[in-house]
């Protein structure tokens, strides 16, 4: 199953995409950070494929720091690590498969039991 997530970077908390406002966006360099974050990155022209245990996300670099980033992921267990990185850096996650935003400190939506599980094993590494 794949399904595609945005990130944002924004000074505003976004509850739905119809809200967003361009004002509040902040350029920001996401390739950067999800270079620096995982672990195994394949890196084909202005393509990188992420490589994880069950999943992978892809994604297309860009020239200069941007708002938002779209990522395709393939496997439930990448959103569960984008949540991780999303929190640490103050993101924010659309999934296009929910069609909503997600609440990142209180991801019950999106697979709350699975997420905890998820969790305690990346801990415990």
């Amino acid at each position: 199953m794949s399904w595609d997530i945005v990130l944002f970077n924004s000074r505003q908390t976004i509850t739905s995409a119809d809200e967003i406002d361009p004002t509040q966006l902040e350029a920001t360099d996401f390739d950067s950070v999800l270079q620096a974050h995982f672990k195994q990155i394949e890196n084909k022209e202005n393509h990188r494929e992420i490589i994880g245990e069950d999943y992978s996300i892809d994604y297309f670099i860009d020239a200069e720091h941007v708002s938002n980033k779209l990522l395709n992921l393939y496997g439930e267990k990448g959103l569960y690590e984008l949540i991780l990185l999303a929190r640490k850096h103050n993101w924010q996650i659309y999934d296009s498969g929910l069609g909503e935003m997600l609440d990142i400190n209180n991801p019950s939506k999106n697979g709350y039991d699975s997420f905890q599980n998820y969790l305690r094993k990346v801990l415990k590494q």
